[in-house]
């Protein structure tokens, strides 16, 4: 139905009395001091709002397609409204500080939001769409222009006040969304300026889903966290006692493996309870094989779910489970913890005996779910240590192009045997299933199968380390690499010199990105190596040449002043170059957390005592490579991921979502971005080979210095 005329229409209805005053303040709650920052990011003002049981996410979105979000952490929920597209550039400006706001619906039930006034810098806004749901639905109405009929609204309108408001579709609390007009005029459908040509608004966002229980302070971070503001905001957002958020707005909620993630990166200044909170979510969320849960459908979209699934109105939570390196990241995270960290150690038998979830989530004890999931890692990678063949590797599940952290379609290129799970994540878990084992906290969850195949796991891990990672080998002759360097770089208006330069006489190898459905490698360049450098137990050779392949210029490897990229597509087809662009949400693009794993990986590196002083050097210089690139984008690394442009010889940093040919859009809030409060930069670097120090380079004399070695 149009949405003009739906506004015309209403406008003779009469509303309930909260519509006409100010939304009262929310009732004082124990839970901390207030969270309040702000991020831009391109063309999006991101306001975070945290005060007692009120946690929300604003985003203004300026330009073309204006469009207000509110979201929550309560139930993954939020309201959302879109305006028609203008040729104008629309601008917002937040006027004071958002407050946190409570009331109830129809019902007496509360709800929970936040009130702000913000000004627009537009002659006349027409409203497209508000969406009042799940994140999820969101989410998709962003990205796909579509919202399930079932929980569409039509506006009320009463003087200068438009709201929609609703119950979720299961009959509980719902949603309210109230956009006051408070400078300018609202008639027949449209929002216009006053005479200096701007816009006012008092926007008011609130949901009835249930409020998390933050962790903030000592709660959450121990005195060795760095100090940087921003970083622990974007955390404190996201953590809850129930679970650690992957990032807002487009993720608040439970993520698998950015949670394990998140946790292994910052566990040296997480709290115990942080931790534990982590890993217990995670743990609470198995499924019957053990297999970790990816995501989960939760408040009106799991609502959703249920009716398409079985017609019931069920709030039930929905796990998916279609990924499969979190089904191997949790041994080592959960390995790291309890078995190597002295913190964790006293209490760790007391962390695994405790049950593993609540309220409806599963039964049985932490103990025997972490057996469950190590059970499932052994049974499924005992075919290829007995027949190391590209047939055993561990593929995408049918039916799905996606199950690993490139969880965009074209994110693997077409593979479907990722480099990262086979040649790094199952050798680490299996490595880490007999540390366990070995420990002995494992001893009261195992029968007298388990401890048979538990007592095989080092030996399998010795198969899939020695034999996995040749399976991925690609070899270019220095020629041919040559030419595809000069003819990528031509086709990105960038400059090739740089990576031609860094080439030295020998043939390019490097890992592909996967093998296909044939077991062929695709030749994608990838800073997935950074998982080798953390988690698995490399030879000096397999160190060095991670270091020579990767931290090359780009487009002859994966370094640039705006940061490292994930994937590098010269040596492929010009077919497979234009799904690498960097607009594609896995493509020539910075992720903020493989700089920093790519960081603690070689940190890890570097405290090993059995590598060649050469190697150590190696790993010396490219940790300044890397550090350099780091604190030149220093202002973006909590966010999710981000571009860049080249001109006059130089890249720059271009935010994800700013280009109307961009994918997706970052989050502004990224849980695994915040690491860099345990991942920081050396002060000094140690040369192995005299003794002495050496400063961190400035970042444009480092980027091009780590050559062929």
């Amino acid at each position: 139905m149009n949405t003009m005329a739906v506004l015309q229409s209403a406008s003779a209805i009469v509303i309930a009395s909260w519509i006409l005053g100010a939304v009262a303040a929310a009732a004082p709650q124990p839970s901390g001091p207030r969270l309040d920052f702000q991020v831009q990011e391109g063309l999006n003002i991101n306001r975070f709002v945290r005060e007692g049981n009120v946690a929300a996410h604003l985003l203004l979105r300026s330009g073309t397609d204006p469009r207000i979000l509110i979201t929550f952490p309560a139930g993954n929920s939020g309201v959302g409204l879109w305006f028609v597209h203008h040729a104008g550039k629309a601008s917002w400006t937040l006027r004071g500080r958002p407050g946190a706001v409570h009331d109830s619906d129809g019902s007496g039930r509360v709800l929970y939001g936040i009130s702000t006034d913000a000004t627009l810098e537009e002659q006349d806004l027409q409203v497209r769409q508000a969406v009042l749901s799940s994140i999820r639905v969101l989410r998709d109405y962003q990205s796909l222009g579509t919202v399930p009929s079932a929980v569409t609204v039509a506006p009320s309108v009463r003087g200068r006040t438009l709201s929609w408001s609703r119950d979720r579709l299961d009959g509980a609390a719902g949603y309210r969304l109230v956009l006051e007009v408070t400078h300018g005029q609202l008639r027949a459908g449209h929002i216009r300026a006053g005479p200096d040509g701007k816009i006012g608004l008092r926007i008011t966002g609130l949901t009835g889903e249930t409020p998390l229980t933050p962790l903030f302070g000592r709660e959450l971070l121990n005195d060795s966290a760095g100090s940087d503001a921003a970083a622990r905001d974007t955390l404190t957002f996201l953590a809850y006692r129930e679970k650690l958020l992957a990032g807002s707005w487009r993720f608040d909620t439970y993520f698998g493996r950015d949670t394990l993630m998140a946790v292994r990166l910052l566990m040296p200044v997480l709290s115990a309870t942080a931790v534990e909170a982590g890993l217990s979510s995670v743990l609470a969320r198995l499924s019957v094989q053990g297999e970790v849960a990816h995501e989960e459908d939760i408040g009106e979209r799991a609502v959703l779910d249920h009716l398409k699934s079985d017609g019931s109105r069920s709030a039930a939570p929905v796990f998916d489970y279609k990924m499969i390196d979190g089904d191997y990241l949790l041994a080592p995270v959960a390995s790291a913890w309890l078995v190597q960290d002295e913190l964790a150690r006293p209490r760790a038998a007391a962390f695994l005996a405790a049950a593993a979830g609540e309220r409806g989530e599963r039964r049985g004890s932490r103990g025997a779910a972490l057996v469950e999931n190590l059970r499932f890692v052994l049974q499924s990678a005992s075919a290829f240590a007995a027949d190391p063949s590209r047939a055993h590797l561990i593929g995408l599940k049918a039916g799905f192009p996606v199950g690993e952290w490139r969880d965009s379609n074209d994110g693997l290129g077409g593979g479907r045997y990722p480099y990262d799970v086979n040649a790094v994540l199952v050798p680490a878990a299996l490595e880490a299933a007999a540390q366990l084992h070995d420990s002995g906290l494992l001893s009261p969850y195992l029968n007298a199968a388990d401890r048979a195949l538990f007592g095989g796991a080092s030996q399998m891990a010795r198969v899939w380390r020695a034999k996995a990672p040749q399976l991925f080998e690609v070899a270019i002759p220095r020629k041919a690499a040559g030419s595809a360097i000069e003819t990528y770089a031509a086709s990105q208006a960038i400059a090739a010199q740089p990576g031609l330069a860094a080439l030295g006489p020998d043939d390019l190898r490097f890992h592909a990105i996967a093998l296909d459905a044939s077991g062929m490698p695709i030749p994608v360049m990838h800073s997935d190596e950074g998982f080798a450098l953390l988690f698995e137990e490399l030879d000096a050779e397999r160190v060095d040449r991670a270091l020579t392949v990767l931290m090359r210029p780009f487009p002859a490897g994966l370094m640039t002043e705006a940061g490292m990229l994930v994937a590098n597509p010269a040596f492929c087809a010009p077919s497979l170059q234009a799904r690498f662009n960097r607009n594609a949400y896995h493509g020539t693009v910075v992720w903020s957390w493989q700089q920093a794993l790519f960081a603690a990986g070689l940190e890890r590196q570097l405290q090993r005592r059995d590598l060649a002083p050469a190697v150590r050097t190696h790993l010396v210089e490219a940790q300044q490579v890397l550090w350099s690139a780091i604190n030149a984008t220093r202002s973006i690394n909590n966010s999710e991921l981000w571009s860049w442009s080249f001109a006059a010889g130089h890249y720059r940093v271009a935010p994800f979502g700013a280009a109307a040919a961009d994918a997706d859009e970052s989050n502004a809030a990224q849980l695994w971005s915040t690491v860099y409060l345990a991942v920081r930069p050396p002060g000094v670097a140690v040369n192995a080979l005299s003794g002495t120090r050496a400063r961190l380079l400035p970042a444009r004399s480092a980027l091009w210095q780590l050559q062929e070695r």
